[in-house]
């Protein structure tokens, strides 16, 4: 059975019928082409699927597709602005906070959330916000090192 859901996804208005045994990350990738939200283990562990729907970072594949309905959902798509990388994908370019890249759009919306809500995270806060995200490659330490530098630019320019 399929369901009608109206959303919004990186402020485009949604109108799409999704099937209820779909996941948000499913209708992400298959109905909407965005795979920049990456499915790396499929029940909420792993952060790879992070997507940020109203303030708030979530796992995509653990919301139901009919869920979506009245969502806003941010995904790593709809960060960069006018062709240009948001200063905390700037940073994790910088830091080289990437090696594969698979986590990275997961640690990215994570990052981005955080800063959201706090301009100012101290870096306890910054690995609690990032504790969701697993990565294999990196070690963490470019990651947090990116997001802290974002968060001194805050910091800086008030």
């Amino acid at each position: 059975m399929k369901y009608p859901i109206h959303f919004f996804v990186n402020d485009e208005a949604m109108d799409l019928e999704v099937e209820a045994n779909k996941t948000m990350l499913n209708v992400l990738r298959d109905q909407l082409c965005m795979t920049g939200t990456k499915e790396g283990c499929g029940a909420g562990e792993c952060g790879a699927c992070t997507v940020i729907v109203d303030g708030k970072p979530i796992n995509a594949c653990l919301v139901l597709a009919p869920e979506m309905d009245g969502m806003h959902i941010t995904t790593i798509e709809g960060i960069a602005k006018d062709g240009e990388l948001s200063p905390l994908q700037k940073a994790f370019v910088s830091h080289s906070a990437l090696q594969c890249g698979f986590c990275t759009p997961g640690f990215v919306m994570s990052g981005t959330a955080l800063l959201m809500e706090n301009p100012h995270p101290t870096r306890p806060e910054i690995i609690r916000a990032i504790s969701g995200n697993l990565c294999r490659c990196t070690g963490y330490i470019r990651i947090i090192e990116a997001i802290e530098e974002v968060a001194n630019q805050y910091k800086g320019g008030e």
